[in-house]
């Protein structure tokens, strides 16, 4: 155990993970030149195009010292995004210590502090690490004092390397091995692992990530997860090198696999503890928690003949996402579909983009929602993220939304337009303070509802791409919420329904009028477009018809004769307009969840 070091690599988005790694990966030989290719641990095309990590990946790097010593360095990866936050908690469980990543020309953001408190609470020994050193932007004595004053970091074990050039990658090494304490436990203990990640084989059924605090697992053990109490027997154990390598015994303090029959990924619950059926350990390990769904869409295919294709492609995807949850779902506008609950915007992206691409799907989202808790005069509660399901407003006595803690790290001359931004979102500003001479973290309390729309891409605009975020489920708390309807010739769409703040219900009703006004054809009688909350209309746009000119035959004579050909055209418009439905077509549905910008 002495010769074991289990460590992270945690940093704000872009800062240079993938390509640490890379690096560690390739000084070590695991892979041979000839088969390694850039973000080697990315293995989704989603993850390499976007340059984020997604799905976290675990290698064993053997290492040999100077001095002829050989240790194993289990690397956790984890994800990047602020999404999948409670993944990287239960990777940095794992981990005795953590590589701090950052920028040498970007200094400190909102992750790298984000993840720092992460890595704090879990007690981790933190080596702080300066990448891109080779930019000419590159301002490495700022960066050093940040590190010092706004983290409170040792400066001596502050390490300079360029990923990308593979400078000081050497130094990475010896850190590790020097200043990362070895794994603690009993091999002869009752046996106690952490559950940290999992994915679904085809052939062998759930592969699931382990760490082993105390005790030992091989091939022929009896398993208990403690948090659902369903029982296995061990097929295989191992450790990962890019490829699984399977090995006798994993034992305490190590980094593995385990395979054992297991036929859905929802059954290994990330943060669980596994333990011996015959001798079990006294607790399970602390921090495990269900994954929360906080945004929640309908999908729906674009060709109603689609609807089995989706759910197939649902089901797959489910077996290698155990966060994703759906049900069925079903809408007068678009047919059969399915309602999702997802672990925040990205993580809704991710999933559309995979059906899409894997499964060759073509859909159709609504716009997204967050569970809102609604109040009975009864003192009942329903918790509702379907405007769909929204109950008679007579009956509700009030109504809480979710809120949330953001973080916002600026340069000081962006303070009044972030200001602006945040105050516009219904925000109230806890605190802010200087990080340094001119640099800000702003804290903000949020609705969720207000930033799942567009709130950080309106930020990455008015800070030109050097504002940083990151955010935290809070609370609930009461709103005035209202349900908004959108009423095209006086039949309500149910699609295009949305809960909404009473203050935004007239802005986003005239905002999703003007945009069906520019997708919906014109007709040879008017459309009136309308949004309301309940029988109060607040919003209209009128669709002006396309007109046959029915006077072209008439040349010269008595102007009569025209009004008489106008007039019948005109009741036989009135009467078209009685029988007449609009189609409605699948780009409007899509035009409306565009940002009001576009």
């Amino acid at each position: 155990m002495r010769n074991i070091r289990n460590f992270s690599i945690i940093a704000h988005i872009d800062h240079g993970k993938s390509t640490l790694s890379d690096r560690l990966i390739q000084a070590t030989r695991v892979v041979s030149d000839r088969d390694f290719q850039d973000q080697i641990l990315d293995t989704m095309d989603i993850e390499r195009e976007r340059g984020i990590t997604i799905k976290s990946q675990t290698i064993c790097l053997p290492y040999t010292t100077k001095d002829g010593r050989i240790y194993h360095l289990n690397l956790i990866d984890t994800p990047g995004h602020v999404d999948f936050t409670y993944e990287v908690s239960r990777a940095l469980a794992a981990c005795e210590g953590a590589l701090l990543l950052i920028d040498a020309s970007q200094g400190v953001q909102a992750q790298t502090l984000a993840n720092l408190y992460l890595a704090l609470e879990h007690n981790l020994e933190i080596i702080p690490v300066i990448n891109k050193i080779d930019l000419p932007s590159a301002d490495v004595e700022r960066v050093r004092i940040q590190i010092n004053k706004d983290l409170g970091l040792e400066d001596q074990k502050t390490i300079e390397i360029s990923a990308k050039e593979g400078i000081g990658i050497d130094h990475v090494f010896e850190a590790i091995v020097n200043y990362l304490p070895p794994p603690a436990g009993d091999p002869e203990g009752p046996l106690q692992g952490l559950i940290f990640d999992s994915h679904y084989d085809a052939y062998r059924g759930t592969v699931v990530y382990l760490r082993v605090f105390q005790g030992k697992i091989q091939a022929g053990n009896t398993i208990n997860f403690m948090s659902n109490n369903t029982t296995y027997k061990v097929e295989e154990v191992g450790i990962f090198q890019l490829r699984r390598v399977p090995m006798k015994i994993l034992s305490a303090g190590q980094v593995g696999y385990m395979l054992a029959g297991i036929k859905t990924v929802s059954d290994t619950r990330c943060g669980d503890t596994i333990t011996h059926l015959s001798r079990p350990c006294k607790s399970p390990l602390p921090g495990f928690k269900e994954a929360k769904p906080v945004v929640f869409s309908s999908l729906y295919p674009v060709a109603s003949d689609g609807y089995a294709e989706l759910a197939a492609g649902l089901e797959k995807l489910k077996l290698n996402d155990a966060a994703l949850i759906y049900e069925k779902d079903t809408s007068v506008a678009l047919g059969f579909g399915f309602r999702c609950g997802f672990l925040g915007l990205l993580h809704l992206e991710v999933v559309q983009e995979r059906l899409e691409r894997e499964f060759g799907l073509s859909l159709i989202l609504t716009a997204p929602s967050v569970q809102y808790r609604i109040i009975m005069k009864d003192s009942s509660e329903e918790t509702i993220d379907n405007p769909a399901l929204y109950p008679d407003p007579t009956r509700i006595e009030t109504t809480k939304e979710p809120f949330v803690r953001a973080s916002i790290i600026i340069p000081d001359r962006y303070m009044g337009a972030v200001m602006k931004l945040c105050l516009n979102r219904r925000g109230i500003n806890i605190n802010y303070q200087y990080l340094a001479s001119d640099r800000l973290e702003m804290i903000f309390e949020l609705p969720l509802a207000e930033i799942i729309y567009d709130f950080y891409d309106k930020l990455k605009s008015i800070t030109q791409g050097y504002g940083s975020f990151d955010y935290e489920l809070k609370d609930f708390r009461e709103t005035d919420l209202v349900k908004l309807d959108i009423l095209i010739n006086g039949e309500r769409v149910d699609a295009l329904s949305q809960l909404v703040h009473r203050d935004n219900a007239v802005s986003r009703a005239r905002h999703t009028c003007e945009k069906l006004r520019d997708e919906i054809p014109r007709q040879l009688y008017k459309i009136a477009i309308q949004g309301a909350i309940g029988s109060n209309i607040i919003a209209r746009k009128t669709i002006s018809p396309l007109r046959k000119d029915v006077t072209a035959k008439c040349y010269g004579g008595d102007i009569t004769r025209k009004r008489k050909l106008l007039e019948k055209q005109k009741k036989g418009k009135k009467r078209m307009k009685m029988v007449g439905k609009v189609m409605i077509p699948q780009s409007a549905f899509l035009s409306v969840l565009k940002t009001e910008n576009n």
